[in-house]
């Protein structure tokens, strides 16, 4: 008979099967299904969700890891992979299977109802799922448990370990670095990027980003683009990885949108291939997963070098750039400007987008702001911190797709990555030379080299923090995050 490690290997592969089933339907949803899907597919999802929280939280499974646990080798692979399991049990077993049918269903129902929302600019059409999301949020955190805030359990469910506390101190350390640097910004003239904005052809966006993800390294053989309302990264093996991007009148939205999501597949596509369907692979965390997505994104995409590539491949694919030289280019794409889209934002006030939805979020679960008031404080805090207001709710508290999944807690992992992204980067630097010479040949491969070694190669194997503390000497640092944004926008603007 095997012993319990080999059992338990087979079981979480088994229920690898039924996240990956999952994991598809919820693909399909975002970019093919049929509106009147709507209703079966929450049912299905709900059903798979109810099966796998059985099976995952079963006295087999609780006596597997005890056993498991005994056998595994100290510091192996093994006893690694015992731990990621029992964290992931420890939590599934507070939560009631009912409660997890029921964030299932609400999550598949919610989706179209916030499409709908979004698209017809109708906060009270989302309300009432808003309303059964942070209830259901509320409580998953009372059975999860928690010591200072009921924020900090729903944040350790994307960044384990990480606390309302921390997400607090991050916030003031940035604001007390960046808003000098924004006030600088605003002194000077501001940089053109209207030419960036026009009736761009559909298919010559297409097929523009997918060069894009090629060049970096995005394997199109085991991974595909498509369209959705939100862009996002998703996957079921080393060998399936989906991304998708959005499509509009602001040519750069798709282009740093697929960047952006190629970050996270390439984080997936490279995890180690003896570890595919097991508990081990991919991303360890969600701020390690941004911190990819972000370099990718912006210290890669943004940069002049990478533009020194491909302009001239731009200017061919859309004929109307043809004017427009590097240094506009560059200036234009990086230019600063408070503005009400999360995704679209400038990098230098980014992390004040995830800012007014972390407050929200606390707010809310505390019951100091119902959800009926959510769009007027959101609106007012884009006009403190920003200065600006959303003209609706759709450019408002309805554009992100997360609240309608149910990811209360997430967003400030999105700031985290930031930081970190930084702080890879330095180092990266420190061991390759400048990268962006090789950027500016198109030569990817020595950086995507580097973060495989560093951080993909590494899958689930260590806690986030020690992750970090391994790649860095140390813990999470915005000193080399702030120092580039002055850096770079320094010499952007003519500081």
């Amino acid at each position: 008979m095997p012993n319990a490690l080999e059992r338990l290997k087979q079981k979480t592969t088994d229920l690898r099967a039924l996240e990956a089933a999952m994991g598809l339907l919820n693909w399909d949803q975002q970019c093919y299904m049929p509106k009147g899907g709507a209703k079966a597919r929450a049912l299905h999802l709900s059903v798979l969700s109810r099966m796998h929280h059985e099976q995952f939280t079963s006295t087999e499974m609780g006596d597997l890891l005890a056993q498991a646990a005994e056998e595994a080798e100290p510091g192996s692979t093994d006893e690694a992979m015992v731990r990621v399991v029992k964290r992931d049990y420890d939590l599934a077993t507070k939560l009631p299977s009912e409660l997890v049918m029921e964030q299932a269903r609400l999550a598949a129902e919610g989706h179209e109802v916030w499409v709908e929302a979004r698209a017809n600019n109708d906060f009270p059409r989302f309300a009432p799922i808003l309303r059964r999301v942070f209830d259901l949020s509320k409580r998953v955190a009372e059975c999860l448990g928690y010591q200072d805030h009921i924020y900090d359990a729903l944040l350790d469910l994307y960044e384990e370990g990480a606390t309302r506390a921390d997400c607090l101190a991050m916030y003031e350390a940035l604001k007390a670095e960046t808003v000098p640097l924004v006030h600088a910004i605003a002194s000077r003239p501001q940089n053109d990027d209207s030419f960036l904005y026009g009736e761009w052809d559909v298919e010559r966006q297409r097929e523009f980003t997918l060069k894009l993800v090629r060049a970096i390294g995005f394997d199109l053989e085991r991974g595909r683009q498509d369209v959705a309302a939100h862009p996002f990264c998703t996957g079921w093996s080393v060998g399936d990885v989906r991304i998708t991007t959005r499509f509009g009148s602001y040519l750069p939205s798709a282009i740093f949108g697929s960047l952006h999501e190629a970050g996270h597949g390439l984080y997936e596509q490279n995890s180690p291939e003896e570890w595919d369907q097991t508990p081990l692979a991919g991303g360890v965390s969600m701020a390690l997963h941004e911190s990819q997505s972000r370099t990718w994104e912006n210290l890669v995409g943004r940069s002049r070098a990478f533009w020194v590539r491909f302009l001239p491949e731009l200017q061919q694919a859309f004929p109307a750039f043809a004017g427009v030289d590097l240094d506009r280019f560059y200036r234009g794409v990086n230019r600063v400007q408070p503005s009400l889209i999360r995704v679209e934002a400038d990098e230098v006030t980014y992390n004040l987008h995830t800012l007014v939805r972390f407050e929200i979020e606390c707010d809310v679960l505390t019951d100091r702001l119902s959800v009926d008031d959510i769009p007027e404080a959101w609106n007012a805090r884009y006009e403190q911190y920003l200065g600006i207001r959303p003209p609706n709710d759709a450019q408002g508290c309805l554009q992100d797709v997360h609240w309608s999944g149910g990811m209360v807690g997430y967003f400030p992992t999105y700031t985290m990555g930031n930081i970190l992204s930084f702080q890879f980067w330095e180092l990266l630097t420190r061991d390759l030379g400048d990268p962006y010479e090789r950027i500016a040949r198109g030569e990817f491969a020595p950086i995507l080299g580097w973060l495989r070694e560093k951080i993909y190669s590494q899958g689930r194997r260590y806690t986030p923090k020690e992750l970090v503390r391994r790649v860095t000497g140390g813990g999470m640092d915005p000193r080399p995050y702030v120092e580039g944004l002055k850096r770079k926008y320094s010499e952007v603007y003519g500081l």
